[in-house]
């Protein structure tokens, strides 16, 4: 399989634009954007016999036959390695983060513990639930951008004590691009009796995954990042000891009625994004998955080396723990603050039109770059001269 810009075509991307930004809400490929609107005319062809006997129904309903959401919950399963029973799909990981905390009894003095890797957008959620019982945020400090595997287990293990309720750990951490040891994570917080959720958001389609083997209690993804479904679409396995306590935070027709018929149906809404999740994972098929994670990731390592090699700044991240994303530590003279990061990501955009993500951290302002099937060495290259004449 070859890949590089000459697969461009296959996305609807600006053929003028430098695209190293595709782990931040993903890029629907052409095929699938119109799978999906085959999939809302039949919708409105008969749109309630649709929406309320294929796609779910009423516990009791004439037919025993799998709905539409039982279906293509059953293939997701099968690429994340998860069992279909366990997984629900949600619109994105905050939705499922937000489920998970919303659900627990929480008593003043309890703990949650995290990482300073941990994405804003769940920290807000983490903050807000803290903020409203009285529980506790215990934030564990890792090295920048990376950290030994080892070191990272021991740090949260030695966060733990009586009062912890639950550890929250990244999978891929969103801005360092970092990928965390979660199965030897969650083995340790389960010695201590420690419920664990991680926050898979860039791992379906980005690594081999399987979830059953991380053993979490809650996993929680996005599959229209690198998995190529349409937005909003995500998933959230659940293990079985724990989905009684686990509700939506819309609850609906389906409460008390179980795990998956609860989290099926929440209201009206527009179910294509998870019906379509299948044809992301056919599009992934179809180019050779093996083939195309070891091509980003090797494009993703070629840009951590070609990047800190141009503008002098330190590699400081082993192969090991990259995916198919990187993070690079910019020249010091774009800046330390989030204020120069945003200038500099928008400074690309719109003077070379290369977009990519940036971000501040440890006093010096990075860019994590998203390595795809349709990005090659060069656009790494235009991104490190783009870089230096800033």
């Amino acid at each position: 399989m070859t890949f590089g810009r000459v697969l461009l075509p296959l996305w609807p991307l600006d053929p003028e634009a430098t695209y190293l930004n595709h782990g931040t809400v993903g890029v629907v490929p052409v095929r699938v954007a119109e799978a999906q609107q085959v999939l809302r005319a039949r919708i409105e062809l008969h749109p309630a016999r649709f929406i309320l006997r294929d796609l779910w129904r009423f516990t009791g309903a004439a037919s025993d036959d799998p709905t539409l959401m039982r279906q293509a919950a059953a293939e997701v399963a099968a690429f994340v390695g998860a069992r279909a029973d366990d997984l629900v799909f949600i619109d994105n990981t905050s939705a499922g983060v937000n489920a998970v905390l919303r659900s627990m009894r929480v008593e003043p003095g309890d703990e949650f513990v995290i990482t300073d890797h941990i994405y804003g957008g769940l920290l807000t959620a983490v903050n807000y639930v803290a903020r409203t019982s009285g529980a506790v945020v215990r934030v564990v400090e890792m090295p920048y951008p990376a950290c030994d595997p080892i070191v990272c287990v021991e740090r949260i293990a030695s966060a733990l004590t009586d009062r912890t309720t639950l550890v929250i750990v990244d999978h891929i951490a969103a801005e360092s691009a970092v990928v965390f040891p979660v199965a030897d994570i969650v083995r340790a917080c389960h010695a201590r009796g420690v419920q664990v959720l991680v926050d898979g958001a860039h791992v379906p389609g980005q690594l081999d995954l399987d979830v059953s083997a991380i053993g979490a209690d809650y996993y929680v993804a996005n599959l229209h990042k690198w998995a190529m479904a349409p937005r909003s679409s995500a998933f959230m396995v659940v293990a079985p000891e724990r989905q009684a306590s686990v509700h939506p935070a819309v609850i609906s027709w389906g409460l008390d009625s179980g795990f998956t018929q609860e989290f099926d149906w929440v209201g009206t809404r527009d179910p294509t994004p998870w019906l379509c999740a299948p044809d992301g994972i056919r599009f992934l098929e179809s180019l050779d998955y093996d083939a195309l994670r070891q091509y980003n990731h090797e494009l993703a390592w070629h840009a951590a080396q070609y990047l800190t090699d141009q503008w002098g700044t330190p590699l400081e991240i082993d192969e090991s723990m990259v995916g198919c994303m990187v993070s690079v530590m910019t020249p010091e003279s774009v800046g330390t603050a989030k204020a120069d990061a945003v200038r500099l990501r928008d400074r690309l955009l719109f003077e070379h039109n290369i977009e990519v993500q940036a971000h501040a951290r440890s006093g010096r302002v990075w860019v994590r770059v998203s390595a795809q099937a349709y990005n090659d060495r060069d656009d790494i290259r235009k991104l490190g001269q783009a870089v230096k004449a800033t």
